[in-house]
């Protein structure tokens, strides 16, 4: 942090610091509610880590499930909520977020082009007490949007790397694309992209994007965040970078980071994190800037060992600005006919469960070789998996690119991935009467709702479970990911960021992935990242516009 400089580059009242969800939540709500508003983005793109993201929002209680008739109440939502918690977190933060979430979303879709609908995703733990099911969902997805609304601005906005079709996730369910991509109407695509139409994360951030046009609030991107300018204890602004010269921007009613986590950051990671991250799947410009300011002002920290862990693949060739783009495995180790597996050939986790909560085994450590007990791992699956469903970009029937290994034995793929060949063979022979018997008694695999969301219905009996026995087999190798790390200074109900004693430092609030997320160590279901996010970047607003 530094002191106040003798004169201000720029001045506004409330400055925001990023632009994903909650950073254009933040912006929005705070010029609406009388604030001078900036915002300032450290890559030349808006959208942030949000735009990569399938844009949905988890949301207890939102009045779209109650136009559909879909049951909800505070007390369902609060005893789930606070079982994934695990207790690590503020139990009026989480009331908080359940108390706010539907009136955020209410203000937003009444006062910005952003849209949503019902989506049918179950929780991600809907056996937990008030947990829901796909048919009283609680996750909201975006509807298309037309970026061509966004004028010249349009070139601004950060594209969907990974999910870039202008689709519904009503649409996904209706054609049955999250495992029969070859059912997508590509006619009707290739017209909706020709009339600038998107989807998913890049849907909503064009929504807000377009939202805070209309109120004259255009992100000033290529300027990083360095550090915060206090005077008297109190936030008043910061020192930031465009190109090789620094800049002070005063905000005489807070500053609000939004500014993303620090899974590109290697000293970060090695510091807090408990494992690897070799292959985020954020954009590359999350590293940690509103942690290390926040840490300058002694803001009390939390979550700190915790991410949004993502077991990932890597096609050569890739990039994302300049950097390998790492896509995150969903359908392609939930569906039928394949499997994931250590070096020794075994399995360790129940391939079908939710992504954030399977990465967990991957960072299990040997006590005697301190080594990963399940890493290196693979996909490992065969001819059947290949002729109906896709793998990455590789779609049904298509020639198998060298990427990925094959070979007409699974002895033969072990050697060729360096697996144990005896240990491979053996766990696929026990897989398959698995696969017989119709269930997973080793990780349970297809035995919730969650489960089968993601399978196959037509296989049964059971939609996650299918033998692995016709030749070639396939292998690729997996790597840890992550849509970002969610830990960072622990935040009052109003967003406001707290020093270590416990009370509220003047002048600052944060909000999204630089914080101590409210779902702590777990996920509440699609979209617990991005409706958290949204809902705090509102109550911070809100609460600094008022100053």
């Amino acid at each position: 942090m530094t002191n106040k400089p003798e004169k201000w580059d720029m001045e506004t009242d409330v400055l925001v610091i990023g632009t994903g969800a909650a950073g254009l939540t933040s912006a929005i709500v705070a010029k609406d509610n009388g604030a001078a508003v900036l915002v300032i983005e450290k890559s030349g793109l808006v959208g942030g880590t949000t735009s990569a993201s399938g844009g949905a929002v988890w949301a207890p209680c939102n009045h779209h499930m109650t136009e559909k008739g879909i049951d909800d109440s505070r007390e369902e939502a609060l005893v789930y909520c606070k079982q994934i918690t695990k207790g690590r977190v503020p139990e009026e933060l989480v009331e908080k977020y359940i108390d706010t979430v539907p009136e955020m979303l209410k203000f937003m879709e009444d006062t910005t082009p952003l849209k949503f609908e019902v989506a049918t995703m179950p929780d991600y733990h809907p056996q937990f007490e008030g947990g829901h099911d796909g048919k009283d969902s609680r996750t909201l997805g975006p509807l298309t949007f037309n970026k061509m609304e966004l004028g010249d601005s349009m070139a601004k906005l950060r594209p969907n790397p990974t999910m870039g079709l202008p689709l519904t996730f009503a649409e996904m369910d209706e054609w049955d694309s999250i495992c029969k991509p070859q059912n997508v109407d590509f006619e009707l695509i290739a017209q909706r992209m020709g009339e600038g139409l998107c989807g998913f994360g890049e849907a909503l951030m064009a929504a807000l994007y377009k939202g805070c046009l209309d109120r004259d609030i255009d992100p000033i991107v290529n300027t990083r965040a360095l550090e915060l300018v206090v005077d008297d204890g109190k936030v008043i602004g910061i020192i930031a970078r465009q190109e090789d010269k620094e800049i002070y921007i005063s905000a005489s009613k807070g500053v609000i980071l939004a500014s993303g986590g620090f899974e590109w950051n290697e000293e970060l990671k090695n510091t807090f994190l408990p494992g690897e991250i070799t292959h985020p799947n954020s954009p590359p410009y999350n590293e940690g800037d509103g942690l290390k300011m926040a840490m300058s002002v002694n803001a009390k920290l939390g979550n700190m060992t915790e991410h949004w862990g993502w077991v990932s693949m890597s096609i050569p060739g890739e990039e994302v600005d300049g950097r390998p783009l790492s896509r995150g495995s969903l359908t392609e180790r939930a569906l039928p006919h394949v499997i994931i597996v250590n070096k020794k050939g075994k399995r360790f986790v129940n391939e079908a469960a939710s992504y954030n909560d399977m990465f967990k085994p991957f960072w299990e450590v040997n006590e005697n070789t301190l080594e990963y007990k399940n890493l290196p791992s693979w996909h490992v699956f065969d001819q059947q998996f290949h002729d109906k469903y896709a793998f990455l970009t590789v779609m049904p029937g298509e020639d198998v690119p060298d990427y990925i290994l094959q070979a007409d034995t699974i002895k033969e793929l072990a050697e060729k991935a360096g697996i144990d060949p005896e240990g491979l063979a053996n766990e696929v022979e026990k897989f398959n009467g698995y696969v017989e018997k119709g269930e997973d008694p080793d990780f349970n695999r297809g035995k919730d709702v969650f489960d089968h969301y993601w399978g196959d219905a037509d296989n049964k009996p059971n939609p996650s479970l299918g033998y692995i026995k016709k030749p070639p087999f396939y292998a690729m190798q997996n790597y840890c990911g992550s849509l970002g790390t969610k830990g960072g200074p622990r935040t009052s109900t109003d967003a406001q960021v707290l020093h270590m004693s416990g009370v509220p430092i003047p002048g600052l609030y944060a909000a999204g992935n630089v914080t101590a997320v409210v779902s702590g160590p777990s996920y509440f279901g699609a979209g617990g990242t991005i409706g958290p996010a949204m809902t705090f970047g509102y109550l911070a607003a809100r609460h600094a516009a008022k100053q």
